[in-house]
């Protein structure tokens, strides 16, 4: 029974690494805390839904539509919400993003509707008994696109062109721009990069926990924010692992004690880690020039 909910809380962390990858990417880029990623997350998974609906219970196009399609709200947030208030105190930039946040919520509430729908069965569940432990072919299904995933985003980051881009302005923007690289275009790149994982997430939300609704983001989007703290702002191995802890630990709460504090854990675990290491696991601490 305990690997059972080590399977689960896997399973969930895998979602909440995705989610934390965008929070932690942006904010290693353009130090903002894009609390409108949980509504990215969102609307990823009603994108899901209604193509699910429309084409059928296809899996590829229910993932990758989504994928293609939310980045461009991402691309609009970024350029008329966030970019007007870049050299902004950052006080102004926070406050901008949950008012996004809100703002989307209330807009999926009023044009689409304010209750609890079902999505749409895309696989049916099958079990298989590996050494004891019962493992359906969904958790398979979630957790292996999660971590393909994730290692495509690693790969882009470490190997490509602009993902070396990316790392030069996360160190330096003003040397980055003085080199000649484009600080808007990489930016950009940066919230599609971070919203197509956050739209693949919400369909994976989709496929195994099958019920959305407009607030679905809110508790999602702050745990995987604290995953991201977790595992060092800023780092993108750290995010993977911050969001693996947390589902886990949320799983075993569940199991060992009471599901009463399957909310709470995220937040306790939040503030010991800004209480005796707030870079992060694997986060590094930075000494500030005065």
């Amino acid at each position: 029974m305990f690997f059972q909910q080590m399977v689960n809380g896997i399973q969930l962390g895998s979602i909440y690494a995705l989610i934390a990858l965008g929070y932690t990417m942006v904010y290693g880029i353009v130090r903002l805390i894009n609390f409108a990623h949980g509504e990215i997350y969102m609307a990823g998974a009603y994108i899901g839904y209604f193509v699910a609906g429309y084409l059928g219970p296809f899996f590829l196009p229910t993932l990758v539509i989504p994928m293609l399609l939310t980045p461009v709200l991402a691309l609009i947030i970024e350029r008329f919400a966030y970019r007007p208030l870049r050299f902004a105190p950052r006080l102004a930039a926070l406050s901008t993003a949950l008012g996004v946040s809100i703002f989307l919520q209330n807009f999926v509430r009023q044009f689409i509707g304010a209750d609890y729908r079902p999505f749409p069965q895309i696989m049916t569940p099958h079990t298989y008994n590996v050494g004891g432990v019962i493992i359906n072919n969904i958790t398979i299904l979630v957790v292996g696109v999660a971590f393909t995933l994730m290692m495509v985003l690693q790969f882009i980051v470490r190997r490509t062109k602009v993902g070396k881009a990316m790392r030069a302005v996360s160190y330096d923007k003003d040397a980055a721009r003085l080199m000649g690289i484009d600080l808007d275009y990489v930016i950009s790149v940066t919230f599609v990069l971070g919203s197509t994982l956050a739209a693949a997430a919400g369909v994976l939300v989709g496929i195994a926990y099958p019920r959305i609704d407009p607030v679905m983001g809110l508790l999602p989007g702050m745990k995987a924010f604290i995953a991201a703290v977790l595992g060092g702002i800023g780092n993108i191995p750290g995010a993977m692992l911050g969001g693996l802890v947390m589902g886990m630990a949320e799983i075993m709460v569940v199991y060992l004690y009471s599901s009463k504090w399957r909310d709470a854990v995220a937040f306790a675990i939040l503030i010991v880690v800004l209480l005796l290491r707030p870079q992060g696991l694997l986060g590094r601490q930075l000494s500030e020039k005065v």
